[in-house]
C-alpha cells in the first residue's frame, strides 16, 4: 500500500509539473507554451516584462489614454507599436516612452494618426486574429511546425505576424494568411533563424 501511495504522489508532481503556469500581469506563461517557444525562457519573460512596464508608463497618463488606442507586442526584444492616437506628438509620447525600456533592441513604429478605433472595428481585428490563427493550426506540411511559434496581431484590418521562425515556415504562414478573408495588409517582422 506504502509503495501504490508513493506512486500516486510521484505521478501527481509529474502532472502538476507538467500542468504548471506562470501568471504575468494577466498573461499566463505555461510549461507547455515554454516548450513550444523558441525563444529563451529569459526571452519570454523579458518581452513579458517590456510589455508590462510599456503599458505600466503609459496608463499614468489620463489624456493619452483617453486619446489614444495603442497595443504593444514584445517579441525576442522587438516592439511591434499598433493603433491610433490624433497627434504627432501623442504619437512620439508613446514611442519615445517604449525606447527608454530596457531590453528593447528595435521598435517597429506603426502608430497611425487618427481617431482611436471604434469596438466594432476592434472586434473585426479580433475575428481576423481568431481566423488566421485557425488557419495556422492546419498546417502540417512542415515537420514540427507549431502555429503557437507565430504571433498574430491585427490592427485597423491590417495583420501583423511576428515570430522567430524559418523561411520556409515563413512563406508558408504568409501564403495561409494572405487566403484569410477581411486582411487589408499582411506585415512580417519575423526573425529568420536560418
Amino acid at each position: 500500500m506504502k509503495k501504490f501511495f508513493l506512486l500516486l504522489v510521484v505521478l501527481n508532481s509529474l502532472l502538476m509539473g507538467a500542468c504548471s503556469t506562470i501568471a504575468t500581469d494577466g498573461a499566463e506563461i505555461t510549461e507547455q507554451s515554454l516548450l513550444q517557444d523558441r525563444r529563451s525562457r529569459e526571452a519570454i519573460f523579458i518581452d513579458k516584462d517590456i510589455e508590462t512596464e510599456a503599458y505600466s508608463e503609459l496608463s499614468s497618463d489620463d489624456y493619452l489614454l483617453n486619446q489614444s488606442h495603442f497595443t504593444i507586442t514584445a517579441y525576442n526584444g522587438a516592439v511591434l507599436v499598433t493603433g491610433e492616437t490624433p497627434n504627432e506628438e501623442l504619437r512620439q509620447k508613446i514611442i519615445s516612452t517604449v525606447q527608454v525600456i530596457s531590453n528593447v533592441k528595435l521598435i517597429h513604429n506603426n502608430l497611425i494618426i487618427g481617431y482611436p478605433s471604434d469596438s466594432s472595428s476592434r472586434a473585426n481585428d479580433q475575428h481576423i486574429t481568431e481566423t488566421v490563427k485557425k488557419a495556422l493550426n492546419q498546417i502540417r506540411t512542415i515537420p514540427g511546425f507549431d502555429p503557437s511559434m507565430v504571433k498574430v496581431i491585427t490592427e485597423n484590418g491590417n495583420v501583423y505576424l511576428m515570430g522567430l521562425i524559418h523561411k520556409d515556415e515563413g512563406t508558408v504562414v504568409i501564403n495561409v494568411t494572405r487566403l484569410q478573408p477581411g486582411i487589408k495588409q499582411i506585415i512580417t517582422i519575423f526573425e529568420y533563424i536560418d
